[in-house]
């Protein structure tokens, strides 16, 4: 029999389809050294009994305790790193004046690398405590504690995505808080890429650089087209900004007379490997161009509810054929827990299918056929977001990843309401993705190795 470097042996939720969730009810999960699902078995399979039989009272043999589950390990699809700093903070304030009362300075704190460290550090700890397995991040204009973010990230064994803001615009970003200029800010991004590259050779997990311009509006259409082809170049992930809020998607029209989607596309930053934040207001047109050039859509419930002015229609979004995960974006959404942004996400959904305003009669209220369901956000939050970065992550199949948390339903503080041991399995599955806290997750494991435990 063939030796795998661990067994795992428990219930696992896994989606099947966006829609439905695949209950693997005792099965085992044989992960090979290189930390990916080499082998699943069921009670039913051949090979089951054999596995176990082997493995079984073994030091790389886990069995799950009586009311632990495994699920895969969250994606996050947009995070600004250095924002932690000031999570929970002037969430009250129009975007517009958030960005340059209190992230703008802050960002610029970044040049302290002392700083930076403190404050990565403990974003990095609290989002695998959160059983953020992979996250893509915003970091600052500063390439070296960007780079100390990716190195972090290494180290924590988190699968960290980090892109070098750029914000090159003069008349558009603070003096005190922008780049040099065009050329240099390119030049920076290039070298970023190419750090990040080498560093990734010694990473198991993955560390990865991405192509970030902030927005359209912090960034010179030369700096635009620049960072298309570094994308183009290095086959990059890229990230930015795209119709998030009335002021941002007004600015672009005004710019360029046209949406942000067709603007970004026109300097090459819609591609396979591309994700962008909110998108609350894109036409179908930019939907389907999502669609044709692959991009994935980074759906930020909370965040949206302070900042967007709207609400996102992600199923028509989704059922039109374009990509979507998750983001908590921290820190225009307080949480950094996806499982509160997928909470919120049903919330909103229903919200915009219900309509909000009690004045106007309930068959002109909503927006018909927008609801999601808990099951479909929690697609969003792994295997969405896997898809969106074109990573095999996400779901708890063969070939992909050991990205995991262990969930315990009986911690005494956090106890879930589950009183009958032959409660239906997708009503349990319901009850963690609706009440589960951090205490919740006694364990986290990336890519075979585990990275967080209480």
């Amino acid at each position: 029999m063939k030796k795998y470097t661990r067994i795992f042996q428990g219930t696992a939720f896994s989606s099947k389809s966006p829609k439905e969730v695949n209950i693997l009810k005792d099965y085992l999960f044989c992960i090979n050294e290189d930390g990916m699902i080499e082998k699943v078995a069921g009670p039913e399979d051949e090979a089951y009994q054999e596995l176990l039989g082997t493995y079984s009272g073994e030091a790389n043999f886990h069995r799950l305790a009586e009311g632990q589950y495994f699920l895969p390990g969250f994606v996050d699809l947009h995070v600004h790193a250095p924002q932690w700093a000031q999570s929970g903070t002037a969430l009250d304030l129009p975007l517009y004046d958030w960005l340059n009362t209190y992230t703008f300075p802050l960002e610029s704190k970044f040049s302290d690398l002392q700083f930076a460290e403190n404050v990565y550090q403990d974003l990095v700890s609290t989002l695998l405590a959160n059983g953020t397995t992979t996250a893509l991040y915003f970091a600052t204009i500063h390439k070296e504690a960007s780079l100390l973010l990716a190195e972090i990230c290494a180290k924590k064994g988190q699968r960290g995505l980090i892109g070098k803001v750029v914000m090159d615009d003069p008349e558009q970003n603070p003096i005190d808080y922008r780049d040099e200029n065009t050329d240099q800010a390119i030049k920076d991004t290039e070298e970023f890429i190419l750090a990040v590259k080498e560093l990734a050779e010694q990473v198991k997990q993955g560390v990865y650089p991405v192509v970030t311009p902030r927005f359209i509006p912090s960034c010179t259409d030369n700096a635009l087209k620049g960072l298309g082809e570094l994308a183009a170049k290095y086959d990059t992930h890229v990230q930015s900004h795209c119709s998030e809020s009335d002021w941002a998607h007004g600015s672009v029209r005004e710019r360029f007379d046209k949406n942000d989607a067709f603007a970004l596309n026109d300097f090459g930053l819609l591609r396979d490997k591309s994700v962008m934040a909110h998108c609350n207001f894109l036409s179908d047109d930019d939907v389907d161009l999502f669609a044709e050039t692959g991009t994935a859509i980074s759906h930020c419930p909370i965040s949206n509810a302070y900042f967007a002015n709207s609400v996102i229609p992600i199923a028509h979004f989704h059922e039109k054929g374009v990509e979507i995960g998750l983001g908590s974006d921290v820190s225009g959404g307080f949480s950094p827990s996806l499982f509160d942004n997928a909470r919120q996400a049903v919330m909103s959904s229903r919200m915009l299918e219900d309509g909000v305003n009690p004045n106007l009669p309930s068959e002109g209220r909503g927006v018909p056929s927008s609801r999601i369901t808990i099951n479909q956000a929690f697609y969003f939050a792994t295997a969405g977001g896997g898809e969106s970065l074109s990573l095999p992550i996400g779901r708890l199949e063969e070939n992909y990843v050991w990205d995991v948390q262990v969930i315990d339903t009986n911690i005494a503080s956090a106890k879930l309401p589950i009183f009958n041991k032959e409660e239906d399995l997708l009503d349990i599955f319901q009850k963690i993705m609706y009440l589960v806290r951090p205490e919740n997750i006694r364990e986290v494991w990336v890519q075979g190795d585990l990275v967080h435990s209480r």
